[in-house]
Formats: C-alpha cells, sequence, structure tokens
C-alpha cells in the first residue's frame, strides 16, 4: 500500500518550481517600472534556476510575488521554450483561480515576473497536516479547478502540471493556480515528456502525444489524493510509478465516497478518447457529474461559495504560510553572452 506520508514529493522532469503569488498595478503584464522600484524582502520558494521573493512596491507599498530566473540556467537546462511559453500563456490568462502576471522584465542575468502574492500558502501543506480531506473539502477545490481547466482549454492551453504544490490558497480560501512552466499553447498534440511521475497519464509516459486530456487525468489523480491522502500509483522510483500508471490497477479505500469514486474511474480511463472531459461535450461532461449535484457553476465562479478551510493571515505580506528557505545572492548571476540575451529580447 501507497504510504500516506509522501513527505515533499519527488519532482518531474523539471523541478518545483517555487509558488508565486494583492494587487501591484491595473495593468496586465506591462508594468511601466523597473527593479529598482521593488524592495526584495525574502525567499518563499526555490526552484533549480530560480527563485520566488515576496517584495513590496516602494511607491505604493503593495506586495507581491517576484519569480527570479538566472538566464545561464534556463539556458543550460533547456527551458527557454518552457520559460517563454509561462510568460505568454500568463499574460493572456485572466481568471478567478489562476494567478496573476503583472509585469514582466529582464537584464542581461536574469528575468523577472511580478505576481500577485496568494498568501495562504500551498494546498499540498493542508492536505499533509490533514492527513486527507473529507468529501465536501475536495469538491469544493474540484470545482475551481475544473473551472480554471475548462478556461485554459478554451485558450487552447495544456496546463499540463497539477497537483497540491501548485495550488495556492488566497486570503480568503479560494484557489489560484500556479506555476505554468509546463503549459503550452496546443494546435493538435505534443510529444514533451514534463510533469510530475504520480500525475502523468499513460499518453505521456507512452510518447504516444497527449493533448489536453492529461489535464483531465491529472484532476482524476488529484481528486484520489485529496480524499485518500496519497495518490493512486505510487513507488520509490519514477520508473515503479510509470509501470503502476500503465497497469491501470487503483486500490480503493474503504472510506472513499463511492460517488467521488465514480468520478475518478471515469477521469483514469487509459483511452483519452474516453476520458471524462475530453468527449464531445468537454468538461461540461465532468461538471454534470453526480458528484456535483447542487453546484451553481456561476456561484463557484463568482468566489460564492464558503471556502472549507480559511488560511491564518495576519497582514498582507505574512509569509507564516510558507515554508523558510535560505537566502541567496541571487544578483551574482553572471551575465550571458549577447546570443543568449537574444533568446530573450521579446521577454
Amino acid at each position: 500500500m501507497a504510504s500516506s506520508k509522501v513527505a515533499r514529493r519527488r519532482q518531474g522532469s523539471l523541478p518545483k518550481e517555487p509558488p508565486p503569488a494583492v494587487d501591484i498595478s491595473d495593468s496586465d503584464g506591462e508594468k511601466d517600472c523597473g527593479l529598482d522600484d521593488f524592495e526584495i524582502i525574502k525567499t518563499i520558494g526555490t526552484g533549480t534556476f530560480g527563485r520566488v521573493c515576496l517584495c513590496r512596491e516602494k511607491s505604493t507599498s503593495k506586495f507581491g510575488a517576484m519569480k527570479i530566473l538566472a538566464i545561464s540556467d534556463v539556458v543550460r537546462l533547456k527551458q527557454v521554450e518552457h520559460v517563454k511559453n509561462e510568460k505568454s500563456i500568463l499574460l493572456e490568462a485572466h481568471h478567478p483561480f489562476i494567478v496573476n502576471l503583472k509585469w514582466h522584465h529582464h537584464d542581461s542575468s536574469c528575468l523577472y515576473m511580478l505576481f500577485d502574492y496568494v498568501c495562504g500558502g500551498e494546498l499540498f501543506s493542508y492536505l499533509r497536516n490533514a492527513g486527507r480531506f473529507n468529501n465536501s473539502t475536495a469538491n469544493f477545490y474540484s470545482a475551481e479547478i475544473i473551472l480554471a481547466l475548462e478556461y485554459l482549454h478554451s485558450l487552447s492551453v495544456v496546463y499540463r502540471d497539477l497537483k497540491p504544490e501548485n495550488l495556492l490558497l488566497d486570503r480568503e480560501g479560494h484557489l489560484k493556480i500556479t506555476d505554468f512552466g509546463f503549459a503550452k499553447k496546443l494546435t493538435d498534440r505534443t510529444w514533451t515528456l514534463c510533469g510530475t511521475p504520480e500525475y502523468l497519464a499513460p499518453e505521456i509516459i507512452q510518447s504516444k502525444g497527449h493533448n489536453k486530456a492529461v489535464d483531465w487525468w491529472a484532476l482524476g489523480v488529484l481528486i484520489y489524493e485529496m480524499l485518500a491522502g496519497y495518490p493512486p500509483f505510487f513507488d520509490d522510483n519514477p520508473f515503479g510509478i510509470y509501470e503502476k500508471i500503465l497497469a491501470g490497477k487503483i486500490e480503493w479505500p474503504r472510506h472513499l465516497d463511492p460517488v467521488a469514486k465514480d468520478l475518478v474511474k471515469k477521469l483514469l480511463v487509459q483511452d483519452r478518447t474516453k476520458r471524462l472531459g475530453n468527449m464531445k461535450n468537454g468538461a461540461d461532461d465532468v461538471k454534470r457529474h453526480r458528484w456535483f449535484k447542487g453546484i451553481d457553476w456561476q456561484d463557484v465562479y463568482y468566489r460564492k461559495l464558503k471556502p472549507p478551510i480559511v488560511p491564518r493571515v495576519t497582514y498582507d505580506g505574512d509569509t507564516r504560510n510558507f515554508d523558510e528557505y535560505p537566502e541567496a545572492d541571487w544578483k551574482s548571476a553572471p551575465c550571458v553572452g549577447e546570443s543568449e540575451q537574444k533568446l530573450f529580447e521579446d521577454f
């Protein structure tokens, strides 16, 4: 049986991007200011080629989350397209349950993206502290995620990294999806192997080419993990996880709500053409499932439902809901040559 003590999950083919983040400006990604206009306060997350820092705009004293990526590392780790995709998709996306990109900038050593600061921390932390969520709590978060996925898919965007670590709670307790490093605009299919092992759909592992259906598979994994306290496919190494995903055998905890179980089964269908969410009616098939009976989807969108968890926050820049990280001198990132800078001239 899978251990319910999945401490800090192994990351996918990219290490975990740190958590971004209330309003820095009314502009959408094109704020006319420079790095000197911000006071960098502390690190609230780290990844292989960057970190996210709580910052404050000096002129307004408003808090934000600054994602800082060293260009040399982005290039070395072949993440140029991923980072550019993240910026362009977030500039286009505006939704109640998606983090808001306020400003972006680059110099000769780093890329900078400024987000709303989402001060409640990761859903991952609340799930680990609780052990598992009850049916109504999992139902609440699933509903908000479904609307975000439906919206992204309407933009022809596949998200590809759904997991509790990438779901932040705002001050009121509503969700914000963060970390769009794996998101991609799709015309048909894509073949890149990326994501977190426990959440990968079979077609990603088999390199068959994948599309938006992978997000609905990941939703099935997420609902199971919220209700069970551990993911349905779990092993000590990624290849063991992949074998279990391809075998498709799921152990069902006895306490699992039968209606929720039915939904998860319909999302974790190996054949993506028969997977709920990826058929003719799209997201509507998921929204009409019995587990969401009685849900007013307009109320969900307008954040009228009462969140099951309200984070402890005493002021806008409160960081108690994030882990402590060692500070490092990100300003010491090396300047890159002209050819590397040219890769990001439109950033």
